[in-house]
């Protein structure tokens, strides 16, 4: 994918699938995310971004704690 950017951020909190849904669903209501993946188990969230998204880091930490968890 050409142009997407992927960026993996450490979150603490989730503790089953119904977390992870929470945090994806959040995260994939935004427009330029295209894809997000969360990991209870490995207690982080993988974003791709779309080759002219505006959304930064500090966007995805801060909609990850609107959601209920916390970016480490």
């Amino acid at each position: 994918m050409l142009g997407m950017k992927t960026l993996t951020l450490p979150v603490t909190g989730m503790t089953c699938g119904h977390c992870e849904a929470r945090v994806v669903n959040a995260l994939e209501k935004v427009d330029g995310i295209t894809r997000a993946v969360a990991s209870h188990k490995d207690a982080n969230v993988t974003v791709t971004l779309g080759k002219t998204a505006e959304v930064t880091e500090d966007d995805i930490e801060k909609i990850v704690r609107d959601a209920g968890y916390t970016p480490a």
